[in-house]
């Protein structure tokens, strides 16, 4: 994955949260399977209970097994529609406090790549941590790496570290990661640019993010190119200098870094009603193929995408190229002015709206698919109690007015979502794609 990838990334737990986002204008039947293009769009399971609006999102999840994890959204991040889950965090090759801490309320994204973790969780640990060296720029070898990572929300600014993560069951081991918002050195104005510090007070709730995309390493282009705004080396504490990267020395997809399971993720979540509910419960699931409760399904829709993770979507009459399926944005995020908003961007129809758009590859592999979706007022619900919001939309242009459709953590509910890494080969398809 590269930059360009992880700006159409994550949402924030204030309002919409735009590691991605979502808009509407009228025209589907709003019933899952009426599906022009002939594809299966239907949800693959359904929980017991999950007609009632005030739900706690228990529910009869699939089989589990040594590479699954429980994620959840609840109202302990500090928004709607924030799927999360808990990593353990330690120094590499240890096992035991103080040198291993546990890290709550970590952002399940499926549109970014690798661990961040804000320092102030792991405020004893950060300095036990070592701050990566050896940028391709850098002739002395010896200067601290630091990432600037762009999202459509804002930015993450921090060094590159080690670090041994445990998710579950599953190691990824010496793994890069960021620290944002360590405070070791100055940020630059070609991160700032990107709008809001991740970092602070109004991300409180978010303890970081768990990058868990497509690709092994979060930017392709850096590899070759010194892209401002990206990764740096800092010789001295105000002087940060763009540079190259070594692939090995980028912050790395933690799924990538696993003995086994290690080709991509599905998440679980059960259907949520029109009305909200307070909480969902689900798995996040490692490796497709691998065991049997991660195979693929002969009549799955399959989406392929391009090297920043991209596909196209079609939405009255516009054509966005930058499409993302992402768990990280927390509502359907387009640009729509005919759909009128909140002061903070959210949909507000006066009564709800049954959409539809067109999902197709870039490259134009396979069949158009016409995915039908529901777009409301969500506000008396987020007022009242409910995080878990199958219907919530958000007025979001990135990239320019017809560039960005993020199919944020609405698209989830319902569905078993694939996510396939590389040039991983799952049945007789090869990654990098998406399917439901």
């Amino acid at each position: 994955m590269n930059t360009l990838k992880k700006t159409l990334s994550l949402a924030a737990a204030i309002g919409v949260l735009a590691l991605s986002a979502c808009g509407g204008g009228g025209g589907g039947t709003g019933t899952q399977g009426d599906n022009s293009a002939g594809w299966n769009a239907t949800p693959q399971w359904t929980p017991h209970g999950s007609g009632t609006s005030s739900g706690s999102g228990n529910s009869s999840l699939p089989a589990t097994g040594d590479n699954t994890v429980t994620i959840r959204v609840d109202n302990t991040m500090g928004g709607a529609n924030l799927l999360k889950a808990s990593i353990r965090v330690c120094v590499p090759g240890t096992g035991s406090a103080p040198q291993c801490v546990t890290v709550d309320n970590m952002l399940v994204d499926t549109g970014s790549t690798g661990v961040r973790l804000a320092a102030r969780a792991i405020p004893t640990l950060a300095p036990l941590l070592l701050t990566q060296v050896g940028a391709v720029d850098d002739t002395s070898g010896s200067a601290p790496i630091v990432e600037c990572m762009p999202f459509g929300s804002g930015y993450t600014w921090g060094s590159v570290k080690r670090a041994d993560i445990t998710i579950g069951s599953k190691t990824a081991s010496n793994l890069p990661i960021q620290v944002y918002a360590d405070g070791a050195f100055p940020t630059p104005d070609d991160c700032t640019n990107y709008g809001a510090d991740m970092g602070g007070g109004a991300f409180a709730g978010i303890n970081g993010i768990l990058g868990v995309d497509n690709f092994a390493i979060d930017s392709g282009d850096a590899v070759t190119t010194a892209i401002p705004g990206n990764y740096y080396y800092c010789p001295s504490q105000n002087s940060c200098i763009s540079t190259r990267m070594l692939a090995g020395k980028e912050v790395k997809n933690p799924v990538a870094a696993f003995a086994t399971d290690n080709n991509g993720t599905i998440i679980r979540l059960p259907a949520v009603p029109a009305g909200g509910q307070t909480s969902v419960t689900g798995q996040l699931v490692f490796g497709i193929g691998t065991q049997q409760n991660n195979a693929l399904p002969s009549g799955a829709t399959v989406l392929a995408i391009d090297k920043y993770g991209a596909f196209t979507t079609q939405y009255h009459g516009k054509v966005f190229t930058r499409s993302v399926i992402d768990s990280g944005t927390n509502a359907y995020a387009f640009p729509d002015d005919t759909i009128a908003t909140s002061a903070d961007s959210w949909y507000t129809p006066a009564a709800p709206l049954n959409l539809s758009a067109t999902m197709e590859a870039t490259n134009g592999t396979g069949k158009p698919l016409d995915m039908p979706f529901s777009i409301a007022d969500t506000s008396n619900l987020r007022s009242s109690g409910y995080y878990a919001l199958s219907n919530a939309g958000a007025n979001f242009a990135y990239g320019g007015k017809n560039s960005t459709f993020l199919w944020g953590l609405p698209f989830f509910y319902g569905r078993d979502v694939y996510t396939v890494m590389g040039n991983a080969k799952v049945g007789n398809q090869t990654g990098p794609f998406v399917a439901f």
